[in-house]
C-alpha cells in the first residue's frame, strides 16, 4: 500500500489524466447504459418457468404476467345474462383490438362464477403478450377507449382492473428521476461531510464518488455487450455507489487529517493514511465483493446480474480511492482543508467517553444490545416470500374500485393470479377437459375452464385456466399450485403449470433452498479475509456472527414495517404488502452483509492498531472507538441518506429494498458496532488477539499468543516490515 501511494504521488499528472478520460467516457456511458439494461425475471431449469417458456412459444401470451381484467356492471333492475347481447359485442371488439392476446369470459365458459352474486357484474380475463421493456404498453391502453365508448353507448359501467394496473397505481408520475435521486443523495452526503470536516475538504469525497459512479457505468455498459444486466443495477450504481465511495473516502481523508495534526508533512501524511486507512478500505471492499458472490452462484439471471453490478461498486470505488484520492490530498488537500475549524490531533471526546462507559458496563451493554436485536429478529419467523398483495398496491381509484366490486360480489380473489396448465399431444383437447374437471375438485381452486377455440387450443396444444380461491402471490398461498399439479400429474400430455403462483414456488426452489450453501461459503471466505486483516481467530468469528445477527434483525424490522404494515402506510401511504417480493431478501442480505462489515473493519482495524501500540485491550477499545466512532456514524448517515433518496423511487420493491438497507445500516452502526462490538471486545480481553502459528502461517502473518508480551516502544513506524 505504501509503494502504491508513492507511485501515484510520483505520477500525479498521469493519474489525473487517466481519470479525467474516464469521466469523459463515463458521461457518455451513463446515458447509454440505461437503454441496454433488460427486464429479465427468468428462472432457467425451474418447472414453472420452463412451462411458461413453452406456453409463450405456442400461444405468445400469458404465463407469469397476470391478465388484465375487463369489468362491466349493468344498472339496477337488470342482470348480466339479460344484457349479454350488449356486453358480448364490446368484449368481441376488445378481442379484435388485441390480436396478440388471449381472452375468456362468461359467454365462452358459461361458468356462473364469472358473474357476481347479485347478477349485475361480469368480467373477462385478457392474457397479455410478455413485456420486453418498461415502455411496452399493456392491454389496458387499447381497452380503455373501447370501454369508455361502450359506457356512453349502453349506460353500463365498463372498467378495467388487474394486478399490474394496481401495481402501477403505486407509481407516482411525478416521482424524481434517477439523476434527481442521486443529486438528493449527494446533497445529503455533503451536509454530513461538511459537519464532519468543517471545511471545503468535504467536497473531495464527492469528487471521488462522481468519478467512481461514472466509471462503474462505463464498465457496466461494456458488460451489456457480453451478458444481460438487470435494470435494477443502475439504481445500485448511482446510490449505493455514492454511499460506498464517500464512506471509503471519508476513512482515508480523516486519517490524512489526523496524521497532519500529529505533525507529519503532507507527503508522509498521505502515505501513512494509505498504509492504514487504505488497507482497511481494501479489506472492506473485499468483504462487500465476497458477500455479493452469493448472487453469482444462484441460478437466477436477475440476481446474477445484480451481483456483477454490485461487486463493481466497491471494487471501482477502491481503485479510485487508492489512486486519485492520494493525488488530490497530495496536491490540493491542504489548500481545500479550510477553514480548519475541526482538529484531529485528539480522539473525539464524546466517543471516548462513550467507549469508557461501554467498557465499564460491558455486561449491561451486551445484554441491552442483544435484547434489542432479539426483539427485532422475532418477526422474521413470520416472513412470507412472494409478491405484494393487491391490498397494498392501491387503496383507491377506478382500478381499485372495479376489483372491489368483483370481490364484494363473491368473485374469487385469485382472478388476479390465475394458473395456466399447458397440455401437449394429439389428445390435448380431451386432456384439457379432464384437467379442468380434476382441478375444480382441488381444495383452494374456485373455478377452471378449457375454452374450445383457437386462442386456447392449437394443433397439438391446449391451455386450461385455473382460478384459485385466493391470490397465490406469496409462499403461504402458492401451495395450491402443488395440489393442482398432484391432481393432474397423470393426465396424458400435461407439461406443467405457469403463472404467478408457480413463479413464487420457482424462486423459492431456485434461490432459498440453495442459499444456505452460498451463505456458508460467504462466511468462510469472509472469515479467512478477516483473519489476515485482524490477525486474530476470535474477532473474525465474532464479526461474521454479528453480521448474521444484524442482517436477521433488519429482516425482522422489514417484516414489521412492510409485510405487517407497522410504518409503511404512515410513512409512504402504502398498505401492508403481506409478503416480501421473492428476489429482495437475498439481494438485501448480500448488500447489507458486506456494507455492515465495512464498519466492523473500520473499528476493529483501528482497535488492532491501538492494541499493537499499547498491549492493553480496554485501552485499544477506548482509543479505537474514540477515533472511529464519529466516522462510522457519519458514514452510516451518508449511506442512510443515499438509501432515503433511493426510497423516493416510485416502485414499491425499490422502496422496500432502500428502506431495508437504510434501517440495517443505522441499526448496525448504532446497536451493533457502537454498543455490542466494543463491549464484546472488552469482555474477550486477551483472547481477541489470539492467532496460533498453525493459523497464522497459511495467512502469511505473524502469530500472536493469547497473553501479550509487554511493549517497550510506543512509536509507530511509517512503513511496516510487511510493506
Amino acid at each position: 500500500m505504501v509503494r502504491l501511494a508513492g507511485f501515484v504521488l510520483r505520477h500525479k499528472l498521469l493519474v489525473v489524466l487517466f481519470w479525467v478520460a474516464m469521466i469523459v467516457v463515463g458521461v457518455f456511458a451513463t446515458g447509454q447504459t440505461g437503454k441496454r439494461l433488460v427486464i429479465d425475471f427468468s428462472l432457467p431449469g425451474q418447472p414453472g418457468y420452463e412451462t411458461e417458456t413453452q406456453l409463450l412459444e405456442t400461444f405468445h401470451n400469458g404465463g407469469s404476467n397476470p391478465p388484465t381484467i375487463a369489468v362491466v356492471t349493468v344498472p339496477d333492475g337488470t342482470t348480466v345474462e339479460q344484457e349479454l347481447d350488449q356486453i358480448a359485442p364490446v368484449f368481441d371488439e376488445i378481442e379484435q383490438a388485441l390480436p396478440g392476446t388471449r381472452m375468456v369470459d362468461f359467454a365462452e365458459t358459461q361458468d356462473p362464477k364469472f358473474i357476481t352474486e347479485d347478477g349485475r357484474t361480469t368480467f373477462a380475463l385478457v392474457y397479455p403478450e410478455p413485456f420486453e421493456s418498461f415502455t411496452d404498453e399493456g392491454p389496458d391502453v387499447a381497452m380503455r377507449p373501447i370501454l369508455e365508448q361502450a359506457s356512453e353507448d349502453t349506460g353500463f359501467d365498463f372498467g378495467v382492473t388487474g394486478y399490474n394496473l394496481l401495481a402501477q397505481g403505486t407509481e407516482d408520475p411525478e416521482a424524481p428521476s434517477l439523476l434527481v435521486e442521486t443529486l438528493l443523495g449527494g446533497l445529503g452526503a455533503l451536509a454530513v461531510l461538511a459537519f464532519l470536516f468543517a471545511s471545503f475538504l468535504a467536497l473531495v469525497p464527492l469528487i471521488i464518488a462522481f468519478v467512481s459512479i461514472l466509471t462503474t457505468f462505463t464498465i457496466v455498459l461494456l458488460g451489456t455487450y457480453v451478458t444481460d444486466i438487470s435494470f435494477v443495477v443502475q439504481f445500485l450504481i448511482a446510490l449505493v455507489g455514492l454511499g460506498v465511495a464517500v464512506d471509503y473516502s471519508l476513512l482515508v481523508v480523516n486519517r490524512w487529517r489526523e496524521e497532519r495534526a500529529h505533525g507529519r508533512d503532507n507527503h508522509d501524511a498521505v502515505v501513512v493514511a494509505m498504509q492504514y486507512a487504505g488497507h482497511a478500505v481494501v479489506a472492506s471492499a473485499g468483504t462487500v465483493a465476497i458477500s455479493l458472490c452469493a448472487l453469482l452462484v444462484i441460478p437466477v439471471p436477475l440476481l446474477r446480474s445484480m451481483g456483477i453490478g454490485g461487486m463493481l461498486i466497491p471494487l471501482v470505488s477502491t481503485a479510485v480511492i487508492l489512486t486519485l484520492l492520494p493525488v488530490l490530498l497530495g496536491s490540493i488537500g491542504p489548500r481545500v482543508d479550510w477553514p480548519h475549524i475541526r482538529h484531529e490531533d485528539k480522539p473525539s471526546r464524546a466517543w471516548t467517553w462513550w467507549a469508557k462507559l461501554v467498557v465499564r458496563w460491558r455486561w449491561l451493554a451486551v445484554a441491552t444490545a442483544l435484547t434489542i436485536l432479539g426483539a427485532l429478529i422475532i418477526p422474521i419467523f413470520s416472513i412470507k416470500i412472494g409478491q405484494a398483495q393487491t391490498d397494498s398496491l392501491a387503496s383507491g381509484g377506478p382500478v381499485f374500485e372495479q376489483l372491489e366490486t368483483l370481490r364484494d360480489g363473491g368473485v374469487p380473489g385469485g382472478i388476479v393470479s390465475p394458473m395456466e396448465v399447458l397440455i401437449k399431444g394429439p389428445d390435448s383437447g380431451a386432456s384439457a377437459e379432464e384437467v379442468a374437471d380434476r382441478a375444480r375438485e382441488v381444495d383452494g381452486v374456485a373455478m377452471a375452464f378449457a375454452p374450445d377455440n383457437a386462442q386456447w387450443r392449437t394443433d397439438g396444444a391446449a391451455v386450461v385456466g385455473v382460478i384459485p380461491t385466493e391470490e397465490t402471490v406469496d409462499s403461504t398461498k402458492a401451495h395450491v399450485v402443488e395440489d393442482v399439479m398432484a391432481a393432474i400429474d397423470d393426465v396424458p400430455g400435461v407439461v406443467g403449470i405457469a403463472g404467478v403462483g408457480p413463479t413464487v414456488i420457482d424462486y423459492i426452489n431456485a434461490v432459498y433452498k440453495k442459499f444456505p450453501i452460498s451463505l456458508g461459503l460467504i462466511a468462510l471466505v469472509t472469515f479467512l479475509l478477516l483473519v489476515r486483516t485482524f490477525r486474530s481467530i476470535l474477532l473474525p468469528v465474532k464479526a461474521v456472527l454479528l453480521n448474521v445477527v444484524s442482517v436477521a434483525a433488519t429482516f425482522g424490522a422489514t417484516v414489521l414495517f412492510w409485510q405487517q404494515g407497522h410504518g409503511s402506510e404512515q410513512v409512504f401511504g402504502i398498505a401492508p404488502t403481506g409478503a416480501v417480493t421473492f428476489w429482495l431478501p437475498v439481494l438485501i442480505f448480500a448488500f447489507l452483509f458486506g456494507l455492515s462489515m465495512d464498519y466492523e473493519v473500520f473499528i476493529l482495524a483501528r482497535m488492532r492498531e491501538e492494541y499493537d501500540k499499547t498491549g492493553d485491550t480496554n485501552e485499544a477499545v477506548v482509543a479505537g472507538l474514540g477515533r472511529t466512532g464519529r466516522l462510522v456514524t457519519g458514514a452510516a448517515m451518508i449511506l442512510f441518506l443515499s438509501f432515503l433518496a433511493l426510497a423516493s423511487s416510485p416502485g414499491t420493491d425499490i422502496k422496500v429494498f432502500a428502506t431495508a438497507l437504510g434501517i440495517g445500516i443505522l441499526l448496525d452502526a448504532t446497536v451493533v458496532r457502537a454498543l455490542l462490538v466494543p463491549a464484546l471486545v472488552s469482555l474477550f480481553g486477551k483472547w481477541n488477539w489470539w492467532l496460533p502459528s498453525w493459523a497464522a502461517k497459511p495467512m502469511m502473518v505473524e502469530p500472536h499468543a493469547a497473553i501479550p508480551e509487554p511493549r517497550h516502544e510506543d512509536k509507530r513506524p511509517l512503513v511496516s516490515a510487511d510493506d
